[in-house]
């Protein structure tokens, strides 16, 4: 069952209009028979009437009681079927007027109960070097993450790879230049592992499919995060992303932590 805070259930009731105990256009019987219909769910039983027996209120305690895919599954269909009714304005006052900003807060509530709230782990950075600057790009990630704007960190997600990897090649003697892209760095990286040891072949590959993947991690940052103005990636999008990211550089981690344990 997802954990939801106030404004994320506030963002619900403006989604779908839950004045004065209403859902939408649903009376009680239309409500029920959606439930029936498209989840085989009794929104009736009583066991959704904890708060009151309203459809608001049955919503309120369907959320609050069930498994969150199920959770996840119901507010999507239900933004599916609010789509498709005639245009009219929305009855609350203090609702965004902008679909487009309702849609917005709905689906990052969706994202997030779809992810059991679970925020990207930040094990995989680490602060590798004594440098103030490291020390706040390491800091500002944190601070996007735990607000839950894994969109907001991409842009300095990949400032630290830049200065992980710039590092990591230094470490062997070998400079960067200010202008070298992130993969070129990941791929003279590779190269220097080659030289220092055997590399099973799942690692190697491993590492070798990396660089196209943070070739295209530069393509994200500099056209859908805020390293400009651009239209940012989508929430789910972002967390996957900088969880893939995350995976390869703890995979690194590793290996370097291994080197100096030998």
């Amino acid at each position: 069952m997802p954990k939801l805070k106030l404004g994320d259930m506030r963002a619900i009731d403006n989604a779908f209009e839950m004045h004065s105990g209403y859902v939408l256009d649903f009376s009680d019987r239309t409500f029920a028979e959606y439930f029936d219909g498209e989840f085989s769910i009794d929104i009736a039983d009583p066991k959704y009437a904890f708060n009151g027996s309203s459809k608001a209120k049955r919503l309120r305690a369907f959320i609050e009681l069930e498994a969150s895919h199920l959770v996840a599954k119901v507010l999507r269909s239900l933004w599916d079927y609010k789509s498709n009714l005639p245009s009219r304005e929305g009855v609350w006052a203090s609702a965004p007027k902008d679909a487009t900003e309702v849609k917005a807060h709905l689906f990052d509530v969706i994202t997030k109960v779809e992810h059991g709230n679970h925020l990207p782990r930040l094990d995989a950075l680490d602060k590798f070097k004594i440098d103030e600057t490291l020390e706040e790009l390491l800091a500002a990630i944190e601070r996007d993450i735990t607000a839950n704007k894994p969109e907001a960190a991409l842009d300095r997600l990949h400032t630290y790879c830049m200065k992980r990897f710039a590092h990591l090649l230094e470490n062997r003697g070998v400079l960067c230049d200010w202008n070298d892209p992130l993969h070129s760095r990941v791929g003279r990286y590779l190269k220097e592992l080659q030289r220092e040891r055997f590399l099973h072949e799942i690692s190697e590959r491993i590492i070798k499919s990396s660089i196209s993947i943070f070739e295209q991690f530069n393509d994200v940052r500099n056209h859908q995060s805020f390293a400009h103005d651009n239209t940012l990636i989508g929430k789910a999008e972002a967390r996957f992303i900088f969880d893939a990211i995350s995976a390869i550089l703890r995979f690194i981690k590793s290996f370097e932590a291994d080197r100096f344990e030998k």
